[in-house]
């Protein structure tokens, strides 16, 4: 097995750092593949200004995020590295969790602020950072955001607000530190919020509040804050490129649309915030248009996982829209609906419109950008980053052969080429069968062949018991590497457990001792 598979390409020679563009990130929050017309045929959410990006450049088919939630995968996408070599093996982060990134990690940010440019984050950051205490240390709540943080009365919001993304290489934030159902309920400025959240308030989960906050305002503000960033950084030095990393909020609970697309759809508030999300990303668009950026700017839209239940799947199928589009599964899982997402890239100066089934992953862009703007990736960093230019500039081989996904439990699947071996009985995660008793009397692991069964229906393990234990035994290399790309091996920061135990297991294990 090749994992992956590094081709070179000439066409890559003609990029010189003269040509190096602007670059715009947009992260939806849990919008499915399918949630988009250009990847539907049978969608049934008009979505013309994203289609619109996927017409004028790359519309990736085989697309996909490191896992089906969102702190992990936004963790690799920063990074270039599996987010299970960190101490994070399953879920997500809280509003008042502690920093995931260390200090001495390189980012998307920091590479490109070495090579010149101006950097920005605006949105939803959902990696941790360290609100300061009044008597001293910071605030913890260990991931657990299913109750009010205990000690958000004892944060002092009037000081510095560290190891948040100004101190992960950009220049500035404006932002909220967690999903918007997730307290605090506050904007962030930098390093300090724009108003005491001295009020509460509840959207799904109550906390702390700024007395000004609304969710409905947050999705249109990240966005007018991405523009001025834009214009400002224009107007002080045209010369310089910038790069604009938009993690919204949208179309993630709470589902918000504002009161020109509520009922838009026709179907749901979410189908109406997905509305919400495409008009808002247009919008930006005619920014970078009418300020004569489109040509040397390149954008990519894509989303942190699949689509999550809380959208109504059920109200969205009786409509007949199917959020995964021809995907099983949805947020959480292991299965494709969870992890295989919306993936656009364009950049009119360089790359011509076209739609590739190249497998890559978000953790590529770090080699990828590194690629374009002619920088070097330190030794030791962005250890499962590679670059996806060449396919950008044409190249019909997929530049890696294999990828690695994981669940929320923590689960693992691996890709060889056209094969997917999950280490699951099931989805490992929210769709059916769940982990745990519906997982009863199926084989503890499943193969598929996706260029023959896209929707993971037929389980091929017992057919193929030589191929599971190639595939298997290839993660355990990938995991005790520390990295899956060339190079030393390098350490990960935790032990990384291979097998992930159901709760039925665990209660059975428990019940031995």
């Amino acid at each position: 097995m090749r994992f992956p598979l590094l081709c070179g390409w000439l066409m890559s020679l003609a990029l010189v750092a003269a040509d190096r563009p602007n670059i715009i990130v947009i992260l939806a929050d849990d919008q499915g593949f399918g949630d988009l017309g250009a990847n539907n045929p049978q969608s049934k959410i008009a979505t013309p200004q994203l289609d619109a990006l996927a017409k004028g450049g790359v519309r990736f088919t085989d697309g996909h995020t490191s896992s089906g939630v969102c702190t992990p995968t936004r963790y690799s996408l920063l990074t270039g590295r599996y987010h299970w070599r960190t101490k994070l093996q399953s879920g997500v982060l809280g509003g008042f969790s502690t920093p995931l990134i260390a200090k001495d990690r390189l980012t998307l940010a920091g590479l490109l602020k070495q090579q010149g440019y101006a950097t920005g984050c605006f949105g939803k950051w959902h990696l941790g950072m360290s609100f300061p205490l009044k008597n001293g240390g910071v605030a913890d709540d260990g991931g657990d955001f299913s109750k009010a943080f205990q000690d958000a009365a004892s944060v002092d919001y009037g000081r510095d607000i560290v190891d948040g993304p100004v101190d992960h290489g950009f220049d500035t934030f404006y932002g909220i530190s967690a999903s918007l159902d997730m307290p605090p309920f506050v904007w962030i400025k930098d390093r300090r919020v724009t108003e005491i959240p001295s009020a509460t308030k509840t959207w799904l989960r109550t906390g702390p509040a700024g007395p000004k906050f609304e969710a409905i305002d947050v999705m249109p503000s990240v966005i007018d804050q991405t523009i001025a960033f834009i214009e400002a950084q224009r107007k002080a030095d045209p010369a310089k490129p910038f790069f604009a990393y938009v993690p919204l909020n949208a179309p993630h609970t709470p589902i918000v649309p504002t009161k020109e697309f509520q009922g838009a759809s026709g179907i749901s508030p979410y189908a109406d915030f997905v509305k919400q999300v495409d008009h808002d990303v247009g919008r930006l668009l005619a920014s970078l248009e009418k300020q004569g950026l489109t040509e040397n700017t390149l954008v990519v839209f894509t989303a942190d996982n699949g689509c999550s239940p809380a959208a109504n799947i059920a109200e969205l199928q009786k409509a007949g829209h199917e959020p995964s589009y021809i995907y099983r599964g949805n947020k959480a899982d292991l299965y494709e609906g969870g992890h295989r997402v919306p993936f656009l890239l364009r950049w009119p100066a360089k790359v011509k419109p076209a739609v590739s089934s190249a497998l890559i992953g978000q953790f590529d862009f770090l080699a990828t950008f590194a690629e374009i703007t002619g920088a070097t990736v330190p030794a030791g960093m962005g250890e499962d980053s590679v670059s996806f230019l060449p396919v950008l500039l044409g190249a019909k081989e997929s530049v890696r052969q294999g990828i690695v996904s994981q669940s929320i439990n923590g689960s693992f699947a691996i890709r060889d080429g056209q094969w997917k071996l999950l280490l699951s009985a099931g989805s490992a995660g929210w769709s059916s069968p769940k982990p745990g008793p519906e997982e009863a009397g199926l084989p503890p692991v499943q193969l598929y062949d996706l260029s023959k069964d896209p929707g993971e229906r037929k389980n091929l393990q017992a057919e193929f018991p030589e191929r599971v234990a190639s595939m298997k035994a290839e993660l355990e290399k990938l995991i005790a590497r520390g990295r899956s790309t060339p190079g030393p091996d390098l350490a990960n920061d935790v032990p990384v457990q291979l097998i992930k135990k159901s709760p039925a297991g665990k209660a059975k294990a428990k019940a031995k001792k």
